[in-house]
C-alpha cells in the first residue's frame, strides 16, 4: 500500500466508519477489514492518528485499528504478520513525539506501545525504555505527561509476563531503572507538597497525576522486579518511606475540599500507597518481616484510634484492615507445631506479631470493632425505612458489597478473634453480660451497640463453642428479646434471629425446635418487612443445615414442624407476593421449596394459593433468568409433592419445560439444567401420558446432540416415557431415537453407552414384541459385541441383558438378527451361534445383578430343545451357568424348610411405606408391575 496514494482513500473509508447511517458504515467496515492484512495499511493509520488536526473520531478509530492489528499480526508466527521493515518504521514512528493533546487518544497509544513492548521490548525494541527515560525528563508538561503515561504501560505490560526468561530480563530492566523510577517519584511527589502548602491548586492537580503514573511504575517493579527485594536497599528504603508519605498525602487531605478535582486524585493515590504494601506482602512475606511492626502500627493508629478521626475513608479504612487481616492470617508467619521445624523468618514473624498483638491492644481493637465499625451508620437506617428490601440485599451481598466496609471489618473480626480467641473471648463474653436485662426503647445508642455486640456473638460463634451454653441463652433470654414488639427494637428482633441462624450449625439441641418454629411464625408476622426477610433467610439456613450436616447432629423431624406447616406456608408465601426484587423473591422462593420438599406430600391442602400466583410470577420474571431458576426448582418439589395430582398443573407446567429445555430458545443456556429436573419428576408422578406431554418431547433430539453433562438426564427421561406409555411413545418417536443413538454411540464414553444400551433393554422389558424391530439397527452391534468378547465388563453385561431378552422373548426376530450378522461377517448362522454361546457361557461373570444372571440362564436354556449340533455341543456350559444362577436366588422358605426362587412374585403388593419414607412415584408403581408381568 503505497502511503502517499492510500493515506487520502484510507482517511476517507475511516470517515465513513464513524458514520451513524449503517448504509456508509458497512461498507466502510467491510473495507478496514480487507485492508487489515495489506503491507502499509498500519504506516498510513500511524499517520493518520498522529496527525492532530484531522477528526478526533477518525484518530480514535485510527488507532483501536491499529491496537487491533498489532494483536493479529505483529508476531512473526501469525498468518499475514507485518514485515520486520514495517515494524521497524512503526516501532520508530510511536516513539518520535508524546505529544498527543487527547487524553483518551493518548492512553490508546500508551496502550497499543506496551503491546509492542510485550513481544519486542528489549531484543528489536532496545530503544524505547532509554527513549522513555528521557522523555519523562524534559519540562514540557503534555510531553512528560504522556511519556510517564507510556512508561507505565510498558511497564505494567512487561511486568506481566510470566514465562522464566521473560521474567529475568524484567528484573534486569528494574535493577537498570529502580534509581530513577524512585527520584522521578520523590521529584514528583515533593513538587505535588509544595503547591499544596501555597494553595496552587492547578499546578498541583498536574503534579498530583505525574506523582499517581510514577507510583504506579515503582508499584510494578518493586513487587514484580526482584527475587529477593529484602536484599535491596533501595528497595525497602521506599517502602519504609511509603509510610512516611502516606501520613503527608493524609494530612493533605484536610486542607483539600470534597468536592475538590484533585480531591479523587488524593484518595486514589493514598490507596495506591496500600495497594503497593498490600501487593508486596502478598508476593515476598518472607521481605515483608521488617514492615511488619510499621505496618501495624500505622494501621491500627490511622482506624483504631483517634488519630485517623477527620482524615481517613472508608476505602483506605479497608485497605488497613485489609493490610492487618494478610499479617495475621499469613501462612509464613505461621510457626509449626514442632517449633524446629519453622525457619528463622517464620519464628522472627511471629515474635514481632505476638509483640504487638498484647491483650490491651486485642481488647481495643476488638472493643472499636464491635463498638464502632458493626453499629448500624445513619445512611443504613434511612435505607432501612426508605428501601428495606434494597437494606436486606445490601446486606447480604449486593453489588457493591465486597468494597465497603461492614463485611471488611466483620472479616477482621472473624480472623483476629480466631487467632487470639483464649484472649478475645472473655473480652467479648464480658460485652454480652453487661447487656443483661431490659433495654431502654428511647436510647437508640444502647439498642445499637447490643445490635453489634450480638453481631460480634454470631460471628464467632464456632470460637465460642465451648464457652456460651447457648441453649440456656435461647430460653431464657433470646425468645423474650424476639418477643418485644415496639418499632424501636426492630434491629434486635432482626439481628437475634440471623444469631441464631449462625448458632444452628454451632450448638442447638433438638429438643428446642418447635420453641424457635413457633418464633420463626411470630416473626414472620412481625410489622417490619425487613425483619420478616431475615426470618425467612434463617429458615432457608435451617433447611440447608439440614441437608448438609450429618444426621445424628442435626435430623429434621417432620412431626415437631407440621404443627406449624400451614401458618409459615401462608406466612410466606404472603411474604413472597409482597418483596418485590428479583433476589428477595428467589430466597423466599427457595424457603418454600424447602418446606416442600420436607414434608412432602403433606403440602397438598395449603398450595393452592402458590399454584396460582406462579404462572403470574413466571410472567414477570421474563427478564430474569435466576429468578425462573427458583420457580423451577420450587415446581420440581411442588410436583414431587402432588404426585399424580400434579397433572392438574400442565397447562402451565408443560409450556415452561417446553421451553426451558428448547435449545433454539436463547433462555435454556440457564433454564436447562432445572428444566430437565422438572421434565424428569413431571414423567415420574404422571398418571397417563398426554398428547402435550408426548409432543414435548420433539425437544430430545437437538438436546441429544449437544452430548452435554446434562446427558444423564435425558437418558432418565427417555426411560421415564418407556415406563409411561412405551406403545405410542415408540411409535411416535422410536425411528428418530434409534438414528440418535446410532449417532451417540460412534462418539461417547463407556457410561454413555451403557446408559444408551439400558434405554434399549428397558424397551425390549416393557415392549417384547414391537422393540426388537423399533430398534433393529442397534441390535446387530450388540451381538457382534458379544462375540468379539467386549472388553468393558458393565458393557458386556448389558450386551448380555439385551441378547437375553430378545432370544428369551422373540425368538424368531433373534434368528433374523442371527442371520443378519452371519451375512455381514462372511460366516454360517451355526458359527455366530456357537461363539455367542461360548463367549456367553465364558463372560457369565461379567453379570454381577441377579436379575440379569436368571435371565442369561433362561435365555440359555430356551436353546436346549433344539436339536442343533452346536447347541448340544455346548450343553454342560449352559447347565453350569444354570445351576449357578440357581445358587444366586434360591433361599430357603423358613415355614416349610423347601426352598424358593426369592425373585418371583407371586402376588402384586403396594409397597409399605414408612413415615420418613418417601411415597411411591407412579414410576415406581409402573416399574413394579412391568417386574410383576
Amino acid at each position: 500500500m503505497d502511503l502517499n496514494s492510500a493515506s487520502t482513500v484510507v482517511l476517507q473509508v475511516l470517515t465513513q466508519a464513524t458514520s451513524q447511517d449503517t448504509a456508509v458504515l458497512k461498507p466502510a467496515e467491510e473495507q478496514l477489514k480487507q485492508w487489515e492484512t495489506q503491507p502499509g495499511f498500519y504506516s498510513v493509520l500511524l499517520n493518520i492518528f498522529t496527525n492532530h488536526t484531522l477528526d478526533v473520531n477518525v484518530r480514535w478509530l485510527a488507532v483501536l485499528y491499529f491496537k487491533n492489528g498489532i494483536d493479529r499480526y505483529w508476531r512473526r508466527v501469525a498468518p499475514h504478520a507485518l514485515s520486520e521493515e514495517e515494524k521497524t518504521t512503526l516501532r520508530a514512528g510511536l516513539i518520535t513525539n508524546f505529544n498527543e493533546p487527547v487524553n483518551q487518544i493518548a492512553t490508546q497509544i500508551s496502550v497499543l506501545i506496551a503491546k509492542v513492548a510485550r513481544v519486542d521490548c528489549p531484543r528489536q525494541w532496545p530503544e524505547l525504555i532509554p527513549t522513555l527515560l528521557e522523555s519523562v525528563k524534559v519540562q514540557d508538561d503534555l510531553r512528560q505527561h504522556r511519556a510517564l503515561l507510556t512508561f507505565y504501560h510498558v511497564t505494567k505490560t512487561l511486568a506481566s509476563k510470566r514465562l522464566a526468561a521473560d521474567r529475568k530480563l524484567f528484573y534486569d530492566l528494574a535493577s537498570g531503572i529502580y534509581s530513577f523510577a524512585c527520584s522521578l517519584w520523590n521529584h514528583h511527589t515533593d513538587t505535588f507538597l509544595r503547591q499544596v502548602c501555597t494553595g496552587d491548586e492547578a499546578a498541583a492537580t498536574n503534579s498530583l497525576e505525574r506523582t499517581l503514573l510514577s507510583l504506579k511504575v515503582l508499584r510494578k517493579l518493586t513487587v514484580h522486579g526482584f527475587v529477593e527485594p529484602h536484599w535491596n536497599v533501595e528497595v525497602m528504603g521506599f517502602l519504609h518511606a511509603v509510610f512516611e508519605r502516606l501520613k503527608q498525602f493524609l494530612e493533605c487531605s484536610r486542607t483539600i475540599r470534597a468536592e475538590n478535582v484533585c480531591r479523587d486524585r488524593l484518595e486514589k493515590t493514598i490507596i495506591l500507597f496500600t495497594k503497593v504494601l498490600l501487593d508486596f506482602l502478598d508476593q515476598h512475606p518472607f521481605s515483608f518481616i521488617p514492615l511488619i511492626q510499621k505496618s501495624l502500627e500505622f494501621a491500627v493508629t490511622y482506624v483504631f484510634t483517634e488519630a485517623g478521626e477527620g482524615i481517613v475513608f472508608e476505602r483506605f479504612i479497608v485497605q488497613c484492615m485489609n493490610l492487618i487481616k494478610m499479617i495475621v492470617k499469613n501462612y509464613a508467619y505461621k510457626p509449626s507445631k514442632n517449633i524446629e521445624d519453622s525457619s528463622p523468618e517464620t519464628l522472627e514473624a511471629h515474635k514481632i506479631k505476638t509483640a504487638f498483638f498484647t491483650y490491651p491492644a486485642l481488647m481495643e481493637i476488638c472493643r472499636r470493632l464491635v463498638t464502632h465499625y458493626f453499629l448500624l451508620t445513619k445512611e443504613e437506617l434511612a435505607m432501612w425505612e426508605e428501601d428495606p428490601e434494597g437494606f436486606t440485599v445490601e446486606e447480604t451481598g449486593g453489588d457493591s458489597w465486597k468494597y465497603s466496609l461492614r463485611p471488611c471489618t466483620e472479616v477482621l473480626f472473624i480472623d483476629i478473634f480466631h487467632e487470639y480467641n483464649q484472649t478475645l473471648t472473655p473480652v467479648l463474653l464480658e460485652m454480652v453480660h453487661n447487656l443483661q436485662g431490659s433495654t431502654n426503647m428511647e436510647d437508640t445508642s444502647a439498642i445499637l451497640i447490643k445490635d453489634a455486640v450480638y453481631n460480634a456473638v454470631g460471628l464467632a460463634a464456632y470460637e465460642l463453642f465451648d464457652s456460651v451454653d447457648f441453649d440456656q441463652w435461647f430460653k431464657n433470654q433470646l425468645l423474650a428479646e424476639l418477643q418485644v414488639s415496639h418499632n424501636r427494637y426492630k434491629p434486635i428482633r432482626r439481628r437475634v434471629i440471623w444469631l441464631i441462624g449462625q448458632w444452628i450449625s454451632v450448638k442447638f439441641k433438638s429438643d428446642l425446635r418447635p420453641m424457635l418454629y413457633e418464633a420463626i411464625r411470630n416473626l414472620l408476622q412481625d410489622q417490619d418487612l425487613v425483619v420478616r426477610i431475615e426470618t425467612a433467610r434463617t429458615l432457608n439456613l435451617y433447611f440447608f443445615l439440614n441437608d448438609y450436616l450429618p444426621v445424628d447432629d442435626f435430623e429434621f423431624r417432620s412431626d415437631q414442624f407440621l404443627p406449624f406447616l400451614e401458618s409459615m406456608f401462608t406466612l410466606l408465601f404472603q411474604l413472597l407476593q409482597e418483596v418485590n426484587q428479583c433476589d428477595t423473591k428467589m430466597h423466599v422462593l427457595h424457603v418454600l421449596s424447602c418446606v416442600i420438599e420436607r414434608v412432602n406430600m403433606q403440602i397438598r391442602p395449603y398450595v393452592g394459593c402458590l399454584v396460582q400466583y406462579l404462572p403470574l410470577l413466571w410472567k414477570q420474571s421474563e427478564e430474569h433468568n435466576m429468578l425462573r431458576c427458583a420457580i423451577l426448582t420450587t415446581l420440581i418439589h411442588l410436583v414431587q409433592g402432588l404426585g399424580a395430582d400434579s397433572k392438574n398443573l400442565y397447562p402451565f407446567l408443560l409450556p415452561i419445560i417446553q421451553l426451558s429445555t428448547d435449545v433454539s430458545q436463547p433462555p435454556h443456556v440457564y433454564l436447562l439444567e432445572d428444566g430437565l429436573e422438572l421434565w424428569l419428576v413431571t414423567l415420574e408422578n404422571s398418571p397417563c401420558l398426554t398428547p402435550e406431554l408426548l409432543r414435548i418431547f420433539q425437544n430430545m433430539s437437538s438436546l441429544l446432540e449437544l452430548s452435554s453433562e446434562n446427558l444423564k438426564n435425558c437418558f432418565k427421561i427417555i426411560n421415564a416415557y418407556i415406563f409411561l406409555s412405551s406403545s405410542e411413545f415408540l411409535q411416535t418417536y422410536a425411528a428418530g431415537l434409534c438414528r440418535s443413538f446410532c449417532e451417540l454411540l460412534k462418539d461417547i464414553t463407556t457410561e454413555g453407552q451403557v446408559q444408551v444400551l439400558k434405554v434399549v433393554e428397558n424397551v425390549l422389558k416393557v415392549n417384547p414384541v414391537l422393540g426388537p424391530q423399533m430398534f433393529q439397527p442397534l441390535l446387530p452391534s450388540v451381538l457382534r459385541g458379544i462375540i468379539d468378547g467386549e472388553r468393558y465388563p458393565v458393557v458386556m453385561s448389558t450386551y448380555l441383558g439385551i441378547m437375553g431378552r430378545v432370544l428369551l422373548q422373540n425368538a424368531s426376530f433373534f434368528s433374523l438378527l442371527l442371520s443378519q450378522v452371519a451375512c455381514e461377517l462372511g460366516q454360517e448362522m451355526d458359527q455366530i451361534l456357537g461363539n455367542m454361546i461360548e463367549m456367553w457361557v465364558d463372560r457369565m461373570d461379567n453379570i454381577t445383578q441377579p436379575e440379569r444372571r436368571k435371565l442369561s440362564a433362561l435365555a440359555l436354556l430356551s436353546l436346549l430343545p433344539s436339536l442343533n449340533s452346536v447347541i448340544q455341543d455346548k450343553f454342560c456350559g449352559i447347565i453350569n451357568i444354570s445351576v449357578e444362577g440357581l445358587h444366586d436366588i434360591m433361599t430357603e422358605d423358613p415355614e416349610t424348610g423347601t426352598y424358593k426362587d426369592c425373585m418371583l412374585m407371586f402376588h402384586f403388593e403396594e409397597p409399605k411405606v414408612t413415615e420418613d419414607e418417601e411415597p411411591p412415584t407412579e414410576q415406581d408403581k409402573r416399574k413394579k408391575l412391568v417386574s410383576f408381568r
